[in-house]
């Protein structure tokens, strides 16, 4: 997994840069889950040629895996297809809720670090594991309000949901940093206590400083103080699999790729201290 190297998220906007004469020098790529749902079409005409030249991550965005009234089957069949299609190097999840009184929220919100939750999300896990017969990645989230009474750190949560469940870690930095600034937590204490073996994959990404917060917004370049925290990350979890992710305000392709050449740059120096 970590000779994948640092790869970017693939976006709509970028299709005719992959879909050219010369394929794009990225490590490889990442795709949202639910925009390839859909048999047919556009995103799957692109998914199919990219895959046989990149290897692929699939992240999903709307399962909510600790909705306290559980997810749709349905969507869990989907994703079970789409996977089995695609056979991707990595299948990622959020650990955050989504759904409550029989609606649905557009967002990725945070549970409460307590036994309850521990309890519900592990057995959500294991139970999508089985669905799809492999390894699950689950990616911490940002949040700007401390969701409850936690019986344990953001970190101690992560490393008991990975012993529990078996999964892996998707280990958002930005999203580390982000949680250091709203909240008071010590991002390089939630590393230290995560087991190094866990952590399968790096995300990395931009911010906004608000009046009163950073907002996680995927819409800047990395910040330096995100880009130390990774150096830090690497020192702990070794050459993992990285990738820049970019949602809002995309820029042209060549910034994406700059960036991850900034993180390909770390994970050469760490294969060369390592050497």
């Amino acid at each position: 997994m970590a000779r994948l190297g640092a790869g970017i998220g693939l976006r709509a906007r970028h299709y005719a840069d992959f879909m050219g004469g010369t394929r794009p020098a990225a490590g490889w790529l990442e795709a949202h889950s639910e925009n390839y749902f859909a048999a047919g079409g556009r995103e799957r005409a692109v998914l199919e040629s990219l895959r046989r030249d990149y290897p692929l991550s699939l992240h999903g965005v709307g399962l909510g895996l600790g909705s306290a009234e559980g997810y749709s089957g349905r969507h869990e069949d989907k994703l079970a297809a789409l996977v089995q299609w695609v056979e991707p190097a990595f299948v990622s999840e959020h650990l955050c809720w989504g759904a409550a009184a029989g609606r649905h929220f557009n967002d990725l919100l945070p549970l409460p670090y307590t036994h309850e939750a521990l309890d519900l999300v592990a057995g959500r896990v294991a139970r999508l594991q089985d669905r799809l017969a492999r390894r699950v990645l689950v990616e911490n989230v940002s949040c700007y309000l401390e969701p409850g009474p936690g019986e344990m750190s953001e970190g101690e949560f992560l490393a008991a949901l990975a012993r529990r469940s078996g999964c892996g870690l998707l280990l958002d930095v930005n999203n580390l940093y982000v949680n250091q600034a709203n909240l008071g937590r010590d991002a390089l204490a939630q590393m230290r206590a995560l087991e190094p073996e866990s952590v399968c994959e790096i995300h990395l990404a931009g911010y906004f400083a608000g009046e009163h917060c950073l907002v996680d917004t995927h819409g800047a370049r990395v910040a330096d103080d995100v880009w130390q925290l990774y150096e830090a990350a690497l020192g702990l979890f070794g050459p993992v699999a990285t990738l820049i992710e970019w949602d809002t305000d995309v820029p042209p392709l060549e910034v994406l790729l700059d960036e991850a050449a900034k993180a390909q740059t770390r994970l050469h120096a760490l294969h060369a201290l390592a050497a």
